[in-house]
């Protein structure tokens, strides 16, 4: 068996002010176990999760008695996968600083901190107790719901503070059976489709690639069109605006 897993992002309902606050305040003692942990698992070459928390849960603990004591946990993963990506591209020659700095924070959440209630709903943990998150799941969320995908015990949240909503990463999982052939499979490479003769039944697997190409099309002359006419055509704006689209990513994870 082959455990397959897919991310769909929803966002919440917009959250009262006070209540806001509470999440506000929740992402500045997160953002600050992280920076902390970083920068000490960076200056001690420690790349293991269960080594940083076995060496700094306490001190984390003591900083935020508050805080409920899986943050630290989690603050711990995340601080590891920075300092991970960190140090690998400081040993190429890339890294500019001396630290991972923190830029964007998502709020890595395990099955003690967040429980569903519903189907449209999540409870989360924070320093002022169990705060209800309310969202709308879509056509994608449903998808999975229906066809007996599971929610995975990790969820990623992030803070738009512009609209006083959270951004939800939710994780579906399911185990499937894993395929394993003997011998030579024909596979036919078509723009919008790859199709596999197996035992002698043709099975057509659909890439809607041709959609993805032109879409980005599209977009990309929109943006050239428009940076072009105010910055020029070599402007350093329109790259980053381009940057941004992550066409190449996109194609790979279809193929």
């Amino acid at each position: 068996m082959a455990r397959v897993t897919r991310t769909v992002i929803v966002r919440s309902a917009r959250f009262p002010r006070k209540v806001f606050r509470v999440l506000v305040e929740l992402e500045g003692m997160y953002r600050n176990m992280v920076e902390q942990l970083s920068m000490y698992a960076v200056r001690n070459n420690i790349k293991s999760f269960t080594r940083l928390k076995a060496l700094k849960y306490h001190e984390m603990r003591s900083l935020y008695p508050k805080l409920p004591s899986h943050y630290v946990y989690t603050a711990c993963q995340d601080s590891s996968a920075r300092v991970k990506s960190f140090l690998r591209l400081k040993k190429l020659g890339l890294a500019e600083r001396d630290y991972p700095e923190v830029r964007r924070i998502s709020i890595w959440l395990d099955d003690h901190l967040w429980k569903p209630d519903g189907l449209i709903s999540i409870k989360i943990a924070t320093h002022k107790g169990w705060i209800l998150v309310e969202f709308k799941p879509h056509k994608q969320c449903w998808k999975y719901i229906n066809r007996g995908w599971r929610l995975s015990s990790e969820v990623k949240v992030k803070l738009d503070k512009r609209n006083r909503q959270l951004v939800i990463y939710l994780t579906f999982v399911k185990e499937v059976e894993e395929y394993k052939p003997t011998g030579y499979l024909p596979v036919d490479v078509n723009e919008n489709n790859v199709t596999m003769l197996v035992d002698d039944v043709a099975y057509l697997f659909e890439t809607n690639m041709e959609k993805l190409v032109l879409g980005y099309y599209y977009r990309r002359k929109r943006i050239q069109e428009k940076y072009d006419k105010l910055y020029g055509v070599k402007s350093r704006i329109k790259k980053k605006a381009m940057k941004k689209l992550k066409e190449r990513k996109k194609r790979y994870d279809v193929r």
